[in-house]
């Protein structure tokens, strides 16, 4: 094999990998699911102010992703004693336990069609 036909099969490794994990070769991922509060709905133990938590189905369990505090979640609104649909894009990180996503983008859910 030619170095460039290995610099080429490594870079699609990449790109196919990152799609399978559900975002771009950015490191963008799109999730859907319900946005609440996780002081007033869920009641976690360690939230002292309201914040915005993304809960998200994945095989059966809820998983849930603390929503960053910028301008996209601000104009997209707070669930403080219910839940709403959510679509959101950007970036997920780990930080003390907790997953944690900076939105790019936040809209509702597509009305699926019958």
């Amino acid at each position: 094999m030619t170095k460039k036909t290995i610099v080429w099969a490594v870079a699609m490794t990449l790109v196919l990998g990152a799609v399978a994990l559900g975002g771009d070769a950015a490191g963008s991922v799109t999730l859907e699911g319900k946005i609440t509060c996780a002081k007033c709905t869920i009641g976690a133990a360690d939230a002292k102010e309201c914040q915005n938590v993304l809960v998200v189905d994945q095989e059966g369990a809820a998983k849930h992703y603390y929503v960053v505090k910028n301008d996209v979640a601000e104009q997209f609104g707070h669930a403080c004693k219910g839940e709403k649909g959510a679509v959101v894009t950007g970036t997920v990180a780990d930080k003390d336990g907790k997953s944690w996503i900076t939105a790019t983008k936040m809209e509702p859910p597509q009305e699926k069609k019958a």
